[in-house]
């Protein structure tokens, strides 16, 4: 069985959490990776005997806007689709649910749906580590699960928790600058979801672009772009009560 494994990772820990689905599912998979501003994602279309893993972070309770877009462009044809959310040990509130109206909408047929946890992107002293041998093992025996489903052709959607209408989604607000470090590479511009990072001069960011995704911190060479470390003292602060208390990964199928 061949899986399109449809991702939004700008940090890298949705994408360890669906590679660990995905290769629970299958050893044959076909990427899709939803930060990359080039592709067209309207040229993605899938048949109706193919299945999709389709994966996102939750930012504050909802899906990143721009991955929301991306995958509405697509055309997904009745195609099966396995829904993961991947969130930094708070919560992930209105996100599968919106996920789930999204990937309805661009015509998958959702028959599953995961929630898990991975390191938080911006206050990474939750849940870091994670997704860890306790979650991998969580993950296979929900792909186990899920397998079995697609294998005996079942179509029934799961009962998925959320809201309509959805939280009110929250503006960027933390967005990363350079430091004396930076060379100037260019690998963040390059490399910036939504392009809100100037090539030629990387310390100039559109802050109405920024999405406070992290990615640039993460593939920073010289490690020259950071959150205001009392910004993240802050945030660290508010999330402490939320985040301390370890949640566990969860399945709907």
């Amino acid at each position: 069985m061949k899986i399109h494994e449809i991702c939004f990772s700008p940090t890298g820990g949705t994408k360890r959490v669906s590679s660990m689905l995905s290769r629970a599912l299958t050893d044959e998979t076909v990427e899709v990776d939803l930060t990359a501003r080039e592709v067209d994602f309207g040229q993605v279309e899938l048949s109706p005997e193919e299945v999709a893993l389709i994966a996102v972070p939750s930012y504050s309770g909802r899906v990143p806007t721009v991955a929301a877009a991306r995958l509405a462009a697509m055309h997904g044809n009745g195609a099966r689709a396995v829904l993961l959310c991947v969130y930094g040990n708070r919560a992930y509130e209105d996100t599968l649910v919106e996920l789930r109206d999204k990937a309805s909408g661009a015509g998958f047929k959702v028959i599953a749906a995961v929630a898990a946890v991975a390191e938080h992107s911006i206050a990474r002293q939750y849940a870091a580590g994670r997704p860890d041998a306790e979650d991998e093992a969580m993950l296979r025996s929900f792909a186990a699960r899920i397998r079995r489903k697609i294998d005996d052709g079942g179509l029934d959607e799961p009962v998925i928790p959320g809201n309509r209408p959805y939280r009110k989604a929250a503006g960027a607000g933390i967005v990363p600058k350079a430091t004396r470090a930076c060379v100037k590479c260019g690998l963040c511009a390059a490399k910036c979801p939504v392009g809100a990072i100037d090539a030629k001069e990387p310390a100039r960011v559109d802050k109405k672009r920024c999405i406070s995704c992290m990615r640039c911190v993460a593939v920073c060479p010289h490690h020259a772009r950071r959150v205001n470390r009392l910004l993240l003292a802050l945030v660290g602060r508010m999330l402490k009560k939320a985040c301390s208390q370890r949640k566990a990964c969860e399945l709907y199928l």
